[in-house]
């Protein structure tokens, strides 16, 4: 593989700032629900609505918050299928062909991954049937080998990434089983 194939594919990071416990307080907010106002999460942690919203502009501007964009049910428009693509390719680098395959418009993520599988697909398709023709399609990609496919038969979590940090998240102790496990 050549230097000039996998130059410029991979996502840059934004810039990067410090986050502070308000920061990551707004971010927790604004990730449970988007369509708060300013003062509504001024409220909750403490700050005026203008204060919040200098806060919301720094966090878009360094990349802390990429978007704000309503989540789509899979099911209410008629793509009821979930799946995950592990992608075997013929070397180890992401080439401006493999990122050709994010003009599929049933890929929702595409993952450099360690182990058994170079890149790991999260698709939506209507049925097993638009699924075998996405997978003819990718098959098409120049340097795919091979793939697995894992369908999803039920989600039990899916959530946005969390503001908290790791410690943060964890002080209440292990989590702990339902009674009869």
């Amino acid at each position: 593989m050549t230097k000039e194939k996998t130059d410029g594919v991979r996502k840059t990071a934004g810039a990067t700032r410090v986050l502070d416990a308000l920061d990551r307080r707004i971010l927790g907010a604004l990730s449970s629900d988007a369509t708060l106002s300013y003062a509504a999460i001024g409220q909750d942690v403490g700050l005026s609505a203008p204060a919040v919203h200098e806060r919301v502009k720094r966090l878009r501007a360094s990349g802390a918050i990429e978007a704000t964009i309503a989540r789509l049910d899979g099911a209410s428009v008629g793509k009821p299928l979930l799946a995950f693509i592990h992608v075997e390719t013929e070397g180890w680098g992401v080439t401006t062909a493999l990122l050709a395959l994010q003009e599929m418009p049933e890929l929702e993520e595409i993952h450099s991954a360690a182990g058994d599988a170079n890149l790991i697909l999260k698709v939506r398709v209507a049925s097993p049937k638009a699924l075998e023709g996405l997978l003819a399609r990718v098959y098409e990609v120049e340097c795919v080998r091979g793939t697995r496919t894992h369908m999803v038969l039920s989600t039990h979590l899916d959530r946005p990434v969390q503001a908290g940090t790791t410690e943060e998240l964890s002080v209440g102790g292990p989590v702990k089983q339902p009674s009869g496990q």
